[in-house]
C-alpha cells in the first residue's frame, strides 16, 4: 500500500512538473507572439472620410488614386446610373488645401451621335517624367472592352484627346502600374471570356514611359480564374503579382526577370471572395494589402461587407492592421492604395456603390 501511494504521489508531482513546463513553454511562445506583434507598426488613421456627400450620379465604383508631382492627391472613379449603364463615364476629384474638389467627368464612351458606350475601371499613373496618365476601359462588358488612355502634362487641369490602345493590349485592368528605373513600367492586367469561364491575368510592359506595351502571360492550372493582379517588388529586384481568383484566396505568382515571365500561380495564404484588392510596396520595403478578408458566397457581392487593411514584411504571410469595414451587410470594395512622399498611406474604396470612401493613415514603430 504505502508503494501503491507513493507511486502515486511521484506521478502527481510528474503531472504537475510536466504540466508547469508546458506552461512555461506556452508562455515563451505566447511571449514571442506578443513581441512580434509589438514589432508590428503602430497605425493611426488620420482622416476617414468621402470624397463627395453629394454628386450628379447615382452610382459610383472601382476608385484609383494618386501622388502628383506637385503634392496633390487626385483620384478618379467610374460613375452613372449604375454600371453596365452607357451614361457611365470617368469622374475625377483633387484633394487640395484639405478639400476635395467636386467631381468632373472626364471621359465618356461617346462614339457618335447616336452610339455611347459605358465606361470602366480607371487607373491614375504618372511616368517619371511626369506625365499623367489616366487608363480606363469602353465597352459594353468586360469580355468585348478595350483600353483606352488620356495624358495630362498640368496634373490633370486638362487631359489630352482619348487615345485607343492596341486590340492585344488592355492597359492597367483594376490596379496602378509600377515604373522600374528610368523607363521601364510593368503594368498589371487580365481578360475575361464572354461566358465568364475564363480568367486570365497578364502583364503588359512599357519600355518608353507608358506609350508602347508588349504582353506576358501569367501561366495558370486549367479552372483556375485569375484577374485584376497587383504588384510587389520583392527584394533581388522580383516582383510578385496577387490576383483575384475563384479559389477562395488570392493566387500568386513570381517574376524574377521584370515582369517578362512568371511562375505558374499558386493559391497563396490570404482568403478573399473573388473580389478586388490592392497592394503597395512601402518605402521600407513591407507591404501593405486591402482586401475582404471573407469567402465567396451564392452570390458575387457577398463577402464585400468586410475589408482588411494587412502588413507582411515577406509579400507572403500577413497579419492584419485595422479593420476598414466590419459590418453585416453592405459593399465595400475595389480599394486602391498608395503611399506618398512623406510616408503617409492613402486609401480609396467604393462604399455601397453610392460614395467613395477615403482613409489616410501614419505607420510608426
Amino acid at each position: 500500500m504505502y508503494f501503491n501511494k507513493s507511486l502515486h504521489r511521484n506521478a502527481w508531482i510528474c503531472s504537475l512538473l510536466i504540466g508547469l513546463f508546458s506552461f512555461i513553454i506556452q508562455a515563451q511562445t505566447n511571449n514571442q507572439v506578443i513581441n512580434g506583434a509589438v514589432d508590428m507598426p503602430k497605425i493611426d488613421v488620420l482622416k476617414n472620410e468621402f470624397i463627395f456627400d453629394k454628386a450628379p450620379f447615382l452610382q459610383c465604383h472601382a476608385p484609383t488614386i494618386v501622388e502628383l508631382k506637385n503634392g496633390k492627391i487626385l483620384t478618379s472613379w467610374f460613375a452613372g446610373t449604375h454600371e453596365r449603364h452607357t451614361d457611365v463615364g470617368i469622374y475625377t476629384s483633387y484633394l487640395e488645401d484639405d478639400k476635395w474638389s467636386a467631381p468632373k467627368k472626364v471621359a465618356d464612351g461617346v462614339q457618335n451621335d447616336s452610339l455611347r458606350y459605358p465606361s470602366w475601371n480607371p487607373v491614375l499613373f504618372e511616368n517619371n517624367k511626369g506625365i499623367l496618365f489616366l487608363y480606363y476601359k469602353i465597352g459594353p462588358s468586360p469580355s468585348t472592352w478595350w483600353g483606352m488612355y488620356k495624358t495630362s502634362k498640368d496634373n490633370g487641369e486638362h487631359w489630352s484627346a482619348a487615345k485607343r490602345l492596341p486590340d492585344s493590349i488592355l492597359g492597367p485592368i483594376k490596379n496602378k502600374p509600377v515604373q522600374l528605373g528610368d523607363s521601364l513600367i510593368v503594368s498589371p492586367s487580365s481578360v475575361e471570356s464572354e461566358n465568364g469561364e475564363v480568367w486570365k491575368a497578364h502583364i503588359e510592359i512599357s519600355k518608353d514611359e507608358g506609350f508602347t506595351w508588349t504582353r506576358s502571360e501569367i501561366p495558370s492550372d486549367p479552372g483556375v480564374k485569375l484577374i485584376q493582379p497587383t504588384i510587389l517588388q520583392l527584394p533581388n529586384d522580383s516582383l510578385k503579382v496577387l490576383m483575384r481568383s475563384n479559389q477562395n484566396g488570392l493566387m500568386e505568382s513570381i517574376s524574377s526577370d521584370f515582369g517578362k515571365s512568371w511562375s505558374k500561380a499558386k493559391l497563396g495564404e490570404v482568403k478573399n471572395p473573388n473580389s478586388g484588392v490592392d497592394a503597395v510596396t512601402l518605402a521600407n520595403g513591407n507591404f501593405l494589402l486591402v482586401y475582404n478578408p471573407t469567402l465567396s458566397g451564392k452570390d458575387w457581392s457577398d463577402g464585400r461587407q468586410k475589408l482588411n487593411l494587412a502588413y507582411s514584411t515577406d509579400g507572403k504571410h500577413w497579419l492584419n492592421l485595422l479593420k476598414l469595414e466590419d459590418e453585416d451587410k453592405g459593399e465595400f470594395s475595389y480599394p486602391a492604395i498608395i503611399q506618398d512622399k512623406a510616408g503617409l498611406v492613402h486609401i480609396v474604396y467604393t462604399y455601397n456603390r453610392e460614395k467613395i470612401k477615403y482613409v489616410v493613415i501614419q505607420l510608426s514603430n
